[in-house]
């Protein structure tokens, strides 16, 4: 079984698991925080892991990049896409415990090598540091390309947010101006503004029956520069929060069609297909890094 690193300050507890780098569970007194799932797996519906070299789908598991296509194995077979990047189920090793009784916070850094593989030649370090504080957890990903040639890069996590009850019962406050619509492979089509759409939720409200799978943009940050979503349900509520800057993208599903408790808010520094697309894809040139974080915090009331 994959070992796994207990993280506590204050009444916040986390799991985190050499599998994925994953967030496992996160727990304020006696309230989950995000969807759990049992240490030795599976891993539902990629909850608490991290996406990377890419979020989402790279569309027909195929690309073109430096003048030659790219074929990644598929793994949403019924869509023939490549889904979510290379590591989330990968081993990662821990290389550093901040874990210490006489502090308020506890941490740990886990590390793990990308490539080259079939459909992505290229070679990325990856590091990511969980910190728990008393004001949540706060996970830091970085990726240096260590190879030879440039790399494209995208990232994202994908916790499972919870509320209590059932996701129809959430308030939802999601400060994004614009929607990116798909087709039926969920292959992005246009981007529209949400006013006038079942995806608006720049003010709080509730889910209701609207099924959300989509990805949002024109983020709305605060005076700091971090974008802050949140839910609340009959147990409380949850926010997370990260740098509009960083990671201009929020991928939202309310897991309608999954039998799956929670909403995903899934951060991302590029939307789907940007393989293809080309829209706010990172490339690292050899030596390069790119950095991004993201906190989940409860809130009460």
């Amino acid at each position: 079984m994959p070992r796994q690193f207990t993280l506590r300050s204050g009444t916040l507890h986390a799991e985190i698991t050499e599998r994925g780098a994953a967030l496992r569970l996160l727990r304020h007194g006696g309230r989950d925080l995000v969807t759990s799932w049992p240490a030795d797996g599976p891993t539902p519906y990629y909850s608490g892991t991290l996406l990377a070299p890419w979020p989402n789908r790279v569309g027909g598991a195929s690309y073109s990049f430096g003048g030659e296509t790219h074929r990644l194995p598929v793994n949403e077979e019924d869509r023939g896409h490549a889904l979510h990047g290379l590591v989330a189920e990968a081993a990662w090793a821990a290389v550093e415990d901040g874990r210490d009784p006489g502090d308020p916070g506890d941490s740990v850094r886990l590390a793990h090598t990308v490539g080259p593989v079939p459909g992505y030649p290229f070679t990325l370090s990856l590091q990511v540091l969980h910190s728990l504080s008393p004001d949540g957890l706060t996970t830091t990903l970085t990726a240096q390309n260590t190879g030879e040639t440039a790399a494209p890069y995208g990232c994202g996590p994908h916790p499972w947010l919870l509320a209590g009850g059932n996701v129809e019962e959430y308030e939802l406050h999601l400060p994004a101006e614009r929607v990116l619509l798909v087709d039926d492979l969920l292959l992005p089509r246009s981007l529209e503004d949400v006013s006038g759409t079942p995806y608006d939720f720049t003010a709080p409200r509730p889910v209701g029956g609207t099924a959300v799978d989509h990805a949002f943009t024109g983020l709305l940050p605060g005076a700091d520069g971090l974008v802050r979503v949140r839910v609340s349900g009959p147990d409380g509520g949850v926010e997370m929060r990260w740098r509009a800057a960083e990671m201009p993208w929020v991928q939202v599903c309310t897991g309608s069609a999954l039998d799956h408790a929670g909403l995903a808010v899934e951060p991302m520094t590029c939307p789907p297909d940007a393989f293809n697309s080309g829209t706010d894809l990172i490339v690292l040139q050899p030596g390069e890094k790119a950095e991004a974080s993201w906190t989940i915090s409860p809130l009460e009331g």
